[in-house]
């Protein structure tokens, strides 16, 4: 059966994972864009074969799943545009799943936007994307309304594999994950971009440094997926007494990196958190 995705927003998730909905095979779909930018909306229809709708309440009525892909800012005035045209959908017997990407806004808040306490309103699933969904290798963390049948969570699972792994967890735990997988990329291309800093330094060409700190990464990583051995047990046997590596390490622990790595995650779960509440 062919389902409508309504996009929401067009910008680099909500492009990402409908992106991602467009690689899979054995889905029958149609996925519409909107956007306060429509020639935005249609660049990203453009990419991937999508229709551009006139506007957010045009895609709620028509969608099965409806995206919220906007930033958590906008999207008080976003549920309250569309909330009376939920309260349609829902009241024919055909409401939307609506799925939201705000950090910050939980799922008894949106609901709540949507129309308050007592009011019916329908299921709501948070997800967490990172940008590596761009190239289908992203992590999805997704939480879920209890009243949403299983079904409908499995569909929507299906939809967003294209994208990466997507992970079911609690709502709870969402600001930390937003912290990790949402804003790691961004602390991994820090680090990158320090080790290419410091081949050109030791006098390597900024290619060749660079070739090497990804290709380091990548087999870095696969050695961990690969193993399945400790991550301290990994790091020991790169480690000789009295060698390079051990000197390196020395250098790292005595500029407190865990530490800094550590402070940065949690400042972007404080900041995760305190998106709840503006």
């Amino acid at each position: 059966m062919s389902r409508i995705i309504a996009c929401i927003g067009s910008g680099t998730m909500g492009l990402a994972l409908m992106k991602g909905v467009a690689r899979s095979k054995n889905f029958a779909y149609s996925i519409g864009f909107t956007d306060r930018d429509q020639a935005k909306a249609a660049a990203a229809a453009k990419a991937v074969s999508a229709s551009v709708y006139a506007s957010n309440i045009v895609a709620v009525s028509q969608g099965d799943f409806v995206f919220l892909a906007v930033k958590p800012q906008v999207l008080a005035g976003v549920l309250a545009e569309i909330a009376p045209m939920v309260k349609s959908r829902i009241d024919s017997g055909g409401s939307p799943l609506l799925i939201s990407m705000a950090a910050g806004w939980s799922i008894k808040r949106i609901q709540e936007a949507l129309g308050g306490p007592g009011s019916p309103v329908p299921g709501i699933i948070r997800i967490m994307p990172n940008t590596p969904a761009l190239i289908g290798q992203g992590l999805i963390a997704l939480a879920a309304s209890p009243d949403i049948p299983e079904a409908r969570i499995c569909e929507l699972k299906h939809i967003l594999a294209g994208s990466g792994v997507v992970d079911p967890i609690e709502e709870s735990y969402l600001d930390a994950v937003t912290a990790l997988s949402g804003s790691g990329p961004a602390f991994v291309y820090l680090f990158i971009e320090a080790l290419v800093d410091g081949g050109v330094r030791t006098g390597l060409p900024r290619d060749k440094a660079l070739l090497y700190a990804i290709q380091t990464l990548l087999g870095s990583v696969g050695m961990i997926q690969e193993t399945g051995k400790h991550l301290g047990e990994l790091k020991d046997m790169v480690t000789s007494p009295g060698g390079t590596t051990i000197a390196g390490l020395a250098a790292l622990e005595t500029g407190a990196f865990r530490g800094i790595v550590m402070n940065a995650m949690e400042a972007a779960w404080k900041r995760s958190k305190e998106l709840s509440s503006e």
